[in-house]
């Protein structure tokens, strides 16, 4: 009888805590009834690294296209692992692959390949096939790898979770490699289980009540990633990504599917945000284009959405001649060069604006807009940092809402 009087206070308890932090919202700007894109630039959204039920996704490509729609993305690029059949189709066929629009979404088809102990996402603006087996994939990869990006321009090509607990890669980063993921979703859940499994328990426990909070306790700053990211793009061109990872496949068991946590909600965390200087056209084949290329230039900035929308968020670099270098840009040292970075609103929590250069922390500012003059050469990127108040039994924390790619000042 005690027994049950306990269970039954705990289960009271667990729903009053559950009612309290339904309450919680932790947008850390006020909603917008109209977004606004950045001066000069349209910002379109998107997530690369997602797997369809060809692969270890749990949901067909249209399953999977339906929810990217649902989450207002601009354009997703499926990345199925170790498949090598490259039929695509533009109807409505279940299991098949799509490149193409569905809906206002771009629908672009990839792969992610095994290769050495890592993995790695491509996709190409050309029909060219990677191969027809694992085998002929690798020697393909490798030849990609090794030569230099200006050679490489019809081909994307994404180191994935560099840290990943059996997927780590070792030596130096190919010359041939666009860029690699600084954040990735699943790594974020991996690492916050390793540190502490009675805190990943709970937020599965406070979940129903409120996801978005649950995605946020697990947050960490990807320390190691950005830190080989710093070091590779200070000698060259290199490109930072945010990868969703996106399956709905809580149990990998071939049997034994929890949908959990589902297309839509790993859309809603994370994505990389373009800006592009011209519109979208809803021309499939141009438009696929123009985002391979805007993301190999590294034209786009990293974003915690879950956060808030950051659309109006901008960072460029003004010379005396006021041209605009877009993020991504490498370009001469010369006086008069300006860094430019504007918020699209004021976070209603602390916040900062951070500038690093070469790596290490350079200059901090609390304001919305803000134009930093470049006075000596080096590779700068910005991060926006803010530090919302989380319920019980958490406190205030810091968490980086926007990365940015790096300008090469040079």
């Amino acid at each position: 009888m005690k027994m049950l009087m306990s269970l039954s206070l705990l289960l009271i308890l667990y729903f009053i805590y559950g009612f309290y932090i339904s309450q919680y919202d932790p947008t850390i700007i006020k909603q917008k009834l109209k977004v606004e894109t950045s001066s000069g630039f349209y910002d379109y959204r998107g997530v690369v690294n997602v797997h369809t039920d060809r692969s270890i996704g749990s949901s067909s490509p249209q399953v999977v296209a339906a929810a990217a729609r649902q989450a207002g993305l601009d354009f997703i690029i499926i990345s199925d692992l170790n498949v090598f059949d490259r039929k695509v189709v533009t109807s409505n066929q279940e299991n098949d692959a799509i490149d193409g629009y569905t809906g206002s979404t771009l629908v672009i088809s990839g792969g992610k390949y095994s290769y050495l102990d890592s993995r790695l996402i491509y996709c190409s603006t050309t029909a060219q096939e990677i191969g027809r087996s694992l085998g002929e994939a690798q020697t393909t990869l490798s030849d990609l790898l090794s030569q230099r990006l200006p050679a490489n321009k019809d081909n994307l090509l994404i180191l994935a979770h560099p840290f990943k607990a059996g997927f780590s890669w070792s030596g130096e980063i190919p010359s041939g490699l666009d860029g690699m993921e600084i954040f990735n979703l699943k790594s974020q859940a991996q690492r916050a289980w390793e540190e502490s499994k009675l805190s990943v328990l709970w937020t599965l426990l406070t979940y129903p009540f409120n996801p978005k909070l649950s995605f946020l306790r697990l947050f960490f700053e990807p320390t190691e990633e950005l830190a080989l990211f710093d070091q590779v793009s200070q000698k060259r061109k290199f490109v930072a990504f945010g990868g969703a990872e996106a399956s709905a496949r809580a149990i990998p068991a071939k049997n034994f599917l929890i949908r959990f946590p589902s297309y839509v909600r790993s859309f809603e965390v994370l994505s990389n945000h373009l800006l592009l200087r011209s519109e979208l056209t809803g021309n499939s084949h141009n438009d696929k284009l123009k985002i391979i290329q805007a993301l190999k230039a590294g034209q786009f900035y990293v974003s915690v959405d879950l956060l808030g929308d950051p659309r109006g968020f901008n960072a460029y670099v003004e010379d005396g001649s006021n041209k605009i270098w877009p993020l991504g840009s490498a370009l001469k040292f010369k006086p008069n060069q300006k860094l430019m970075v504007s918020l699209p609103l004021e976070p209603k929590d602390f916040y900062e604006v951070v500038v690093y250069r070469n790596g290490l922390r350079y200059a901090t500012f609390n304001t919305k807009t803000l134009q930093m003059p470049i006075t000596e050469p080096g590779t700068y990127r910005v991060q926006v940092r803010v530090s919302p108040y989380l319920p019980l039994p958490d406190a205030k924390r810091w968490i980086t809402w926007i990365y940015t790619n790096p300008f090469q000042i040079l």
